[in-house]
């Protein structure tokens, strides 16, 4: 991990000081800690004072996207990771008791599955083989947070004066872009609804020659035939305004992707996914090419993929792939956001996303970009694996199988442990960590009553 971190002090580094060393104490905290990794456990872990630690994450000006930038340039020279790579964009949301957070108001919290008083993030996740990664996030602002009553609260939290109201598919867009601008290389990207729903953002990916598999929402209307769209001729004998708004003349009128399914000539065919450790993955695929018509009034033609799962439901995805693509390959990027799932679960379980409670703009920002570290560690070191241990391939014969298991994150971080333990206090240190927090506690209501005594 020394030399990992190494590679990247200088992003930690300001105008005035060298942050770096507590970037490790936070990053090996991270990884090695099994719960709770909040500022004061994680500095106690690094036997370091907890106010240091606090003012790194939440006062210290080092650039959060300079971390990203430079995770997302290591990946386009890493061996094994120059093809094959997919991006997902996909959105978190954490529950928060109130209000008093960066970005927090009553919103849809997915996790939940209703409206509740959540802060949410939008990420992006590195995809390639076995490999998986976060290389970016934005937090969502809700537009009640841009409200004149809450200038107060935005500058007490540190959101810069610049930021705007974006919605999660503005971010996304935004962090489509810094990934093609810095080189990551990826070959296709997968989204949900939410923004698959998005006119505007299906045919910017288009434009920028981004292949996409978006699911759409059962009552997304298409068209079966190529529709045309055009402004109808004036008025005969020049009565009457021209018509100015193009129209759409089709044979057949639009259908949504639920009539598409249900038609009796959607065909219906088996498709084998992926081999995993439990088996298999296959089920009923269909594939049409498809006619919609975007927010500018052009007809765009794309690819309709339907998946039925195995309760019966159908979900539903457009694609810009070309239309001699395999339909092996559709089913697989249909599939692949299951992975982005998967850098979800370990960067909250693993990583220690959830256990942040800072409440500021730069806090969250800054923890983003060290967590977005703690998972390429975890990436790198699975590959690694892969490339200098090769696998006695007797092993599949003696245990019957056709896959065998792949490094985990908890494999890795098990194994960070035993080479870095968790140091154990004497009493002593114990004694001299108390003190240190007693006395910034005394330092800190005395800062608290100078304040209030020079308020008006």
């Amino acid at each position: 991990m020394i030399g990992f971190w190494q590679r990247f002090r200088l992003c930690f580094r300001t105008q005035t000081r060298d942050a770096s060393q507590y970037a490790l104490h936070y990053l090996s905290g991270q990884l090695r800690l099994e719960a709770k990794r909040t500022f004061v456990n994680l500095a106690r872990t690094a036997a370091v004072s907890e106010q240091n630690i606090q003012h790194f994450m939440s006062n210290s000006p080092w650039s959060a996207q300079a971390v990203v930038r430079q995770v997302q340039v290591e990946i386009t020279t890493t061996a094994g990771l120059h093809h094959g790579g997919v991006l997902v964009l996909d959105e978190s949301a954490e529950a928060k008791a109130g209000d008093q957070s960066a970005g927090a108001a009553r919103q849809h919290n997915g996790r939940l599955g209703k409206i509740d008083m959540s802060q949410v993030g939008t990420f992006l996740t590195y995809i390639n083989g076995p490999v998986w990664t976060w290389v970016d996030g934005e937090l969502f602002l809700p537009e009640s947070w841009f409200a004149a009553d809450k200038a107060d609260l935005r500058k007490r939290l540190g959101i810069p004066d610049a930021r705007q109201f974006a919605t999660k598919v503005d971010l996304g867009w935004q962090m489509i872009q810094r990934a093609q601008k810095n080189g990551l290389p990826f070959e296709a990207l997968a989204c949900d609804d939410l923004y698959g729903r998005v006119k505007w953002f299906r045919a910017a990916l288009d434009h920028a020659k981004i292949l996409y598999m978006a699911d759409v929402p059962a009552n997304t209307v298409v068209y079966l035939d190529r529709p045309v769209v055009a402004v109808p001729r004036g008025p005969v004998g020049g009565i009457g305004r021209p018509p100015v708004r193009p129209q759409v003349r089709t044979e057949r009128p639009p259908v949504t992707v639920a009539d598409v399914a249900r038609r009796d000539d959607t065909q219906r065919c088996t498709i084998r996914v992926r081999a995993t450790e439990r088996g298999e993955i296959t089920g009923p695929f269909a594939f049409r090419r498809v006619w919609t018509i975007s927010d500018e009034s052009v007809v765009r033609e794309e690819w309709l993929v339907m998946r039925w799962e195995a309760d019966g439901d159908c979900t539903y995805s457009v694609s810009n792939a070309p239309a001699d693509v395999s339909f092996d390959r559709l089913a697989t990027l249909k599939c692949i956001r299951y992975f982005g799932e998967r850098s979800h679960q370990d960067a909250k379980s693993e990583a220690g996303w959830d256990d942040l409670q800072a409440r500021t703009y730069r806090a969250w920002e800054h923890h983003l970009a060290l967590t977005v570290l703690a998972t390429w560690f975890i990436a790198q070191t699975k590959l690694d694996w892969m490339q200098q241990g090769q696998r006695d391939p007797s092993l599949m014969h003696e245990f019957a199988v056709d896959v065998l298991p792949a490094l985990s994150m908890a494999n890795v971080r098990m194994l960070l442990r035993a080479v870095m333990p968790l140091p154990e206090l004497t009493p002593e240190k114990a004694t001299d960590l108390v003190v240190t927090h007693l006395v910034n506690r005394t330092r800190s209501r005395k800062s608290r009553m100078n304040r209030k005594a020079r308020s008006p």
